[in-house]
């Protein structure tokens, strides 16, 4: 098996995140008090030592949105002092009047993949991102998304169940663009029910030939390791959308604050373990690599 791929990373300086800063507000993911401090590079590395990760993803980290392109810069240093090889999902705002200009921008850098706009709304305040629920079907977000798929860069997708109908008004709206499923459909509802429902909107996205999903994030909402859960929402995953177009993501630091990279990848070797050889490679470097072209 080639090395392995995290697409879902990130990388930080406490100083730069205004979400670190000043008292702890609510987050999806529960008390953050360990994050409050820098993640280096090196530190990243310590935590993946040992399991076969050889390229990585870094996704944007909510820098203040005007320096975004200043994130960009940093990373890409801290790229070339660590020798790691990284692609880097950005910031941009779609809806911005001078979005063209700073998707351009944003392209003329190599290691510049896609872009993340965190679009995910919810009913539960704690929950909520993005600052109305249907942002999705916006003309502006969808004209920047086309340009996306214009300059070969991929947008991160990250909506709840209920955006599903602006989801598929994207999705359709931009079929020269390539689209990732953040945290594939951030299941917040782990009950029958819930599952249910998360279920029925990620086949209807499924069915749109554009959009990949990512496998990380998936317990973001137990805030545990849950083994049962990431087997669970993996198995619905790659029913619907195929081994081809599933992906594998630590969600690293976040998801260490309830437990080590080795045992989260352990977690996900168990849930693939039923598929063979070509599939389980496909999901945990192939995708990311083709996606983001790592090669």
């Amino acid at each position: 098996m080639s090395g392995l791929v995290d697409a879902h990373f990130h990388i930080w300086r406490r100083a730069d995140l205004p979400w670190l800063q000043g008292p702890m507000q609510p987050r999806i993911f529960g008390p953050y008090e360990p994050l409050r401090r820098d993640y280096s590079i090196e530190e990243y590395r310590r935590d993946i030592a040992g399991t076969g990760v050889e390229a990585v993803v870094y996704v944007q980290a909510n820098w203040a949105p005007a320096r975004a392109l200043e994130e960009v810069l940093w990373v890409e240093g801290e790229v070339r002092r660590a020798g790691l090889p990284v692609a880097i999902v950005a910031y941009a705002d779609l809806l911005a009047e001078d979005a063209p200009r700073r998707l351009e921008e944003l392209a003329r850098h190599p290691a510049v993949r896609g872009v993340r706009q965190q679009l995910h709304w919810h009913e539960v305040a704690e929950y909520r991102f993005a600052p109305r629920p249907d942002l999705a079907s916006d003309p502006r977000l969808i004209e920047g998304c086309r340009r996306l798929g214009e300059l070969g860069l991929v947008f991160e997708l990250q909506v709840f169940a209920g955006q599903v109908e602006s989801a598929l008004t994207l999705l359709r709206a931009c079929p020269g663009t390539g689209f990732v499923l953040v945290h594939a459909g951030m299941l917040e509802d782990d009950s029958e029910a819930g599952f249910a429902r998360w279920r029925a909107a990620l086949s209807r996205l499924a069915a749109e030939p554009n959009l990949a999903c990512k496998l990380s994030g998936l317990n973001t909402f137990v805030r545990r390791l849950d083994r049962a859960l990431i087997a669970r929402i993996g198995a619905a995953a790659l029913e619907l959308f195929g081994p081809r177009r599933c992906l594998f993501g630590s969600n690293f630091p976040i998801e260490k604050l309830w437990c080590g990279y080795r045992d989260l990848l352990d977690a996900y070797r168990a849930a693939l373990a039923g598929l063979s050889e070509p599939d389980r490679r496909a999901v945990l470097s192939d995708n990311a690599r083709r996606i983001y072209r790592l090669d």
